[in-house]
């Protein structure tokens, strides 16, 4: 498996509205993608800026390959994004992944997945399929 990591900065103003757009645009269509295999949008306070981390998960880098084209490294930022971004990286790294850990469920867990809809990927303790999972970071 490989994870595929990327940074952006944003001021406080503009942090608001670029996390709905990233959260709007990446999740309804990257599902779809073959060999994705979920995602973490990571945010924090980062001097006078935010920082916002994206960590895509791929079977394979051929499937990332498919997706991103031969040179895969390029970040893909659309011209509507950028318009909230300080700055941020001209290209993605990419990881093998040598070990995925989940702890087993919790009651706060529980409750999550018994409001969610049923799980698809045994992959998890908690039923919760990983595309359903927000991490916000404080």
């Amino acid at each position: 498996m490989i994870a595929r990591i990327w940074h952006g900065y944003t001021t406080n103003t503009n942090a608001e509205g670029y996390a709905p757009l990233l959260k709007a645009e990446i999740l309804p269509g990257i599902v779809k993608v073959p060999g994705y295999q979920g995602s973490y949008l990571l945010r924090r306070p980062c001097g006078e800026e935010i920082e916002f981390v994206t960590v895509m998960l791929w079977d394979s880098l051929e499937s990332l390959r498919e997706f991103a084209g031969p040179d895969y490294e390029q970040a893909i930022v659309p011209a509507e994004r950028r318009r909230f971004l300080s700055h941020y990286e001209k290209r993605s790294a990419h990881y093998e992944i040598l070990m995925r850990s989940l702890r087993a469920c919790s009651p706060a867990c529980s409750a999550i997945a018994n409001a969610s809809s049923p799980a698809t990927n045994s992959d998890n303790a908690c039923g919760v399929t990983p595309r359903s999972w927000t991490l916000t970071v404080a």
